[in-house]
């Protein structure tokens, strides 16, 4: 079996390959030649495409795909035409053209796509989908993830509101993830704010939060901390018996700690023929909210 990995435009596909390597041969396409020759260095018994139609001729059992937020659309599109499974890598759409073509690309397959933010997965997370929480009246999930190397210049069109999102978007993600995986999809935005606390030279923000509300009354908060010396990901569920709190973090192994493994598990099942585990209303759910914050800070970004 072969799993094509179809561009390297951020870091999550090279940590998807040390998974997926012990389980399968890779091809991979990728139009950078210095990203190019940076997984071939870790992986020279990869097999490299010239393109993405050459990608997809050589029959891989399944694609990552990971290519910058504009090109995910009609790059699916193809992946899908050819009967393949999907993952693709988190964010899928950024604003409200992207998501209106990937929904539609996405639709006519469903089965066949995986979007999601890794810690879906995680093993601290997935227990506590599985408890019996009681009634639910609140929730709240706090992300800390630096960005710092954006300011530097790093990957500037993940930081680029009308391209890849910025970090209300791209980090925010996370936080947004883990609550519909938890509460589901009938969810709308009530409220975002945004701002630079620290790293003035980027084109988003580094503090973001955004209120969200469920059909059944539950309300809900995801913070996104972009200045932070830590990683970490916590899930608050407040109910009238007290406060439920779980930590999800890289720990002794990141790959498993952070959901980099069973991510990929869910999708060599797909690879053998299972539907996707995630269903796309639920990914459409969680890309709506994430567009939606970023319209509501169109506005303009508070600076301190």
């Amino acid at each position: 079996m072969r799993i094509a990995i179809a561009g390297l435009a951020t870091s999550h596909p090279y940590t998807d390959a040390r998974t997926l390597a012990s389980r399968a041969g890779l091809i991979v396409w990728e139009e950078d030649r210095a990203r190019l020759a940076r997984f071939t260095e870790e992986h020279p018994a990869a097999e490299v495409a010239g393109g993405l139609d050459d990608l997809l001729a050589a029959r891989p059992g399944g694609v990552v795909l990971t290519v910058p937020n504009p090109g995910v659309a009609p790059a699916l599109a193809r992946v899908l035409a050819a009967d393949l499974p999907c993952f693709v890598n988190k964010p899928a759409a950024a604003t409200a053209a992207q998501l209106a073509a990937v929904d539609a690309a996405a639709s006519s397959r469903p089965e066949l796509v995986l979007s999601t933010s890794v810690l879906r997965f995680a093993p601290a997370f997935t227990a506590l989908v599985a408890e019996d929480l009681g009634e639910v009246l609140s929730v709240r999930a706090t992300v800390r993830h630096d960005v710092g190397l954006w300011a530097g210049g790093h990957n500037p069109w993940q930081d680029d509101p009308a391209v890849g999102g910025g970090t209300m978007v791209t980090m925010g993600v996370h936080g947004v993830e883990l609550l519909v995986a938890l509460l589901g999809p009938a969810v709308r935005l009530a409220g975002a704010a945004a701002a630079t606390r620290s790293y003035t030279a980027l084109k988003s923000e580094d503090t973001g939060v955004m209120a969200l509300a469920w059909e059944n009354g539950v309300v809900g908060a995801v913070e996104v901390i972009g200045v932070t010396d830590e990683e970490s990901y916590t899930v608050s569920v407040h109910t009238r018996a007290g406060t439920r709190e779980v930590v999800v973090e890289p720990g002794a192994d990141p790959l498993s700690g952070l959901g980099y493994r069973g991510t990929v598990e869910a999708f060599l099942a797909m690879v053998g023929g299972a539907p996707s585990p995630v269903p796309w209303e639920q990914t459409r759910a969680v890309l709506g909210m994430l567009v939606s914050a970023r319209e509501a800070c169109a506005q303009g970004v508070y600076q301190s």
